[in-house]
C-alpha cells in the first residue's frame, strides 16, 4: 500500500483482456470493472450506481469469462443461462443492464439516465505486459462518485424556480451546478419530502419515505439548492416573470422550469367518495394501501403499471386480490397484450383474480366505508379497499387562462430544447408533451422516471443557453414476483410483433414494429438484451422486420456484431 492509503496492484496481465472485453478484477479485495477499449485499459467502479447492477463478470484466466465481441458494439463476456448478465459496450460508453443508465468509460460521469451519480474511476498503468490499477481506499469502498459542482455565489442574483420536486425538478438543479451555474437555484413542491424515487412506491410499498429519498436534505443545503415543501403554485405571470403560490407568497424568477408532473385521475362512478377508496401519489398513499389491504379483500381499478405492481405486492399480504380492466389484458396499451398475457398468468399464478373486458359501474358502502365494488356485467365483488389506477393527467390546471401552448390533454408543449413558446419558460417530465424522435418526431407524454431526468439535463443546459437537443431512448421497467420486464423505445402505433424466445416460458425478447422497423423491444429473464436494442437505437441505426427476425436469440455476440457494420 501506499502512501494515503493508495493502492496500487497487479490485477491481470495485458495478453489476457481482449479489445473491447470488460472484466471484474480485484483491488485489495474490491471487485473493480477493467475494461479493454481500442488496446486501452480503464478501470471503474463493478456496480451501477443506481440500483447496483453488475457491470461485469468473471476476471481473467478464469475460465468464467467468454471471446470478445468484436465491432463498434461489445458486449461483456460473462454468461449465464445463455445470456450476458453485464454491461453493452459502445465505443466509450457503458450501458447497465438492468435499467439503462450510461456512463463515460473514459471519466465514469453519466451519460444517461436513471442514475444519478458517476463511476468512481482509477487509475491504470501497464509495466512490463502486467496491468497495475492504483485506487484509494475511500475510492474502492464507494460503489459511486458525485460529479463535482459549482458553489453558490451570493452575489449572483440571477434565480432559476424550478416548479416540481421530483426527479425533473431535482436532475435540472444539480445539472446547473455542474455546468457552472452560481446563482439562486429553488425547487418548489406541494409535497412533504424532498425527491424520492416513485418507482418504489408500487414495488416497494413496505418502504418509509426516508427510505426512498433520492437526495438527502443534507445534499441539497451543500449544493446551495432551496427547497420549499408544501408550497403549491397557483398562478404564472409571464410578463412579470412571477409565479404566486396558495399562501399568498410569490417569486420572481429569470429563467422558469415547470416540472409539476401528473396526477392519478379518479373514478367517476357511485361512491368513488367512499372512506377506503384510494389512489396511490405518495408514500403516505403506499404505506395507507399496505396497511388496508393486508389481510383484506383488494379490488384494484386499472391494470396498468400500478394496478399490477400492487397486485403483485400485495399478492401474498392481502387476504384476496381482484383486478378489473376493460381491456382484454393487463399493461396492453404500454406492452401489448402478448407481454400483458404473460404478466397476467404471472400474477394469476399468485392467486390474483382478474375481471377483464369489463368495467367498474358502481362501489357499495357500509358505515361510510367501501364494501363492494359491482361490474357492468351485474357481478359483485367484496372490497374492504379500492385502488384505482386508470391513468394520469398533468399538473398543469394552475397555468389555466395563460398563454403557455399545452394540448387537448393540459400537457405543456415543449421543443427539444425543452423550451415553452413563452421566452425563459422551460418543462420536463410527466406534464409534458414532447416531440419524439422514435416516433418521427411526433408530440408524446412519455411518463418514466429516466425521460424525466433527461428532460431536467436538458432543459439545465438550455436554461444556461448552451443550446442542446435531447437525445434519448425511453427506458422503462416494471417488477412483478420477483421478475423484472425491462422496455426500451417507444411502440405507440406499432403493427407487429417478432418475438424471440418463448412467452409460455417467459423468457423471451419480443421487438415492436412500425412501418417495417423496430420503434421498441421489451424482455423477461433475457438481459442485457433491452438495453443492447436501447444503445442501437440511441445511435441512429435502424433494426428492420427481417433483421429482428433472422437474429439468433442465442447468440448475442453475432447480434452485436450485426448492428457494428
Amino acid at each position: 500500500m501506499d502512501g494515503d492509503d493508495t493502492i496500487t496492484t497487479e490485477v491481470c496481465k495485458e495478453a489476457d483482456v481482449g479489445d473491447g472485453e470488460l472484466w471484474e478484477v480485484m483491488v485489495a479485495g474490491y471487485p473493480v470493472l477493467l475494461v479493454r477499449n481500442k488496446k486501452e485499459f480503464r478501470a471503474l467502479g463493478s456496480k451501477c450506481p443506481h440500483h447496483g447492477a453488475p457491470l461485469s463478470k468473471g476476471n481473467p484466466g478464469s475460465g468464467q469469462g467468454g471471446e470478445a465481441v468484436s465491432g463498434r458494439l461489445g458486449l461483456t463476456t460473462q454468461l449465464w443461462g445463455g445470456f450476458s448478465i453485464a454491461g453493452v459496450l459502445k465505443r466509450e460508453r457503458l450501458r447497465c443492464p438492468w435499467h439503462g443508465a450510461c456512463f463515460n468509460i473514459k471519466t465514469g460521469d453519466i451519460e444517461e439516465y436513471p442514475s444519478l451519480d458517476c463511476l468512481p474511476c482509477f487509475k491504470v498503468t501497464v509495466e512490463d505486459g502486467k496491468v497495475f490499477v492504483t485506487a484509494k481506499k475511500k475510492d474502492l469502498e464507494s460503489s459511486l462518485r458525485v460529479k463535482d459542482t459549482s458553489k453558490r455565489c451570493l452575489l449572483n442574483w440571477e434565480t432559476m424556480l424550478l416548479l416540481g420536486g421530483g426527479v425533473a425538478a431535482l436532475v435540472c438543479a444539480e445539472t446547473l451546478r455542474q455546468e457552472g451555474f452560481t446563482g439562486r437555484i429553488i425547487m418548489v413542491t406541494k409535497e412533504k419530502h424532498v425527491p424520492y424515487d416513485k418507482s418504489k412506491l408500487t414495488k416497494e410499498m413496505n418502504l418509509k419515505a426516508e427510505d426512498i429519498y433520492l437526495r438527502k436534505p443534507e445534499f441539497l443545503d451543500a449544493h446551495g439548492i432551496e427547497f420549499w415543501m408544501e408550497k403549491e403554485a397557483v398562478s404564472v405571470d409571464f410578463q412579470k416573470q412571477k409565479v404566486c403560490f396558495m399562501d399568498g407568497s410569490s417569486q420572481k424568477y429569470n429563467r422558469l422550469l415547470i416540472a409539476t408532473g401528473s396526477h392519478s385521475s379518479f373514478l367517476k362512478v357511485p361512491g368513488a367518495d367512499l372512506q377506503n377508496v384510494c389512489i396511490l401519489q405518495t408514500p403516505e398513499d403506499s404505506s395507507k394501501i399496505l396497511e388496508l389491504a393486508t389481510g383484506k379483500n383488494l379490488v384494484i381499478v386499472g391494470a396498468s403499471f400500478i394496478g399490477m405492481e400492487v397486485a403483485a405486492f400485495l399478492s401474498d399480504k392481502a387476504g384476496a386480490i381482484s383486478v378489473v380492466e376493460k381491456k382484454e389484458f393487463p399493461l396492453q396499451n404500454a406492452l401489448g397484450p402478448q407481454v400483458g398475457g404473460v404478466a397476467m398468468k404471472m400474477l394469476q399464478n399468485r392467486g390474483v383474480k382478474f375481471y377483464m373486458k369489463t368495467e367498474l359501474c358502481e362501489l357499495k358502502g357500509k358505515d361510510g366505508k367501501v364494501a363492494e365494488a359491482v361490474l357492468a356485467s351485474g357481478e359483485k365483488l367484496p372490497a374492504d379497499v379500492v385502488v384505482v389506477g386508470i391513468g394520469v393527467f398533468p399538473n398543469s390546471a394552475f397555468l389555466k387562462g395563460t398563454s403557455i401552448a399545452r394540448d387537448d390533454s393540459g400537457a405543456i408543449l415543449v421543443d427539444l430544447r425543452m423550451q415553452t413558446n413563452i421566452p425563459n419558460v422551460f418543462a420536463a417530465g410527466d406534464v409534458v408533451s414532447f416531440p419524439v424522435a422514435l416516433l418521427n418526431g411526433d408530440r408524446s407524454s412519455i411518463h418514466h422516471q429516466q425521460v424525466a431526468e433527461a428532460h431536467g439535463h436538458t432543459a439545465a443546459l438550455n436554461m444556461l443557453k448552451k443550446d442542446k437537443e435531447l437525445h434519448t431512448v425511453p427506458f422503462f421497467w416494471t417488477t412483478m414476483v420477483g421478475k423484472t420486464i425491462r422496455y426500451a423505445g417507444c411502440g405507440k402505433g406499432y403493427t407487429d410483433t417478432v418475438v424471440k424466445g418463448s412467452l409460455e416460458q417467459q423468457k423471451f425478447l419480443i421487438f415492436y414494429i412500425r412501418d417495417g422497423f423496430v420503434t421498441a423491444a421489451a424482455s423477461l429473464n433475457c438481459d442485457p438484451m433491452v438495453s443492447l436494442i436501447a444503445e442501437v437505437l440511441y445511435s441512429g441505426k435502424q433494426i428492420s422486420k427481417e433483421e429482428a427476425e433472422a437474429w439468433d436469440f442465442c447468440n448475442i455476440p453475432s447480434l452485436a456484431e450485426t448492428q457494428a457494420q
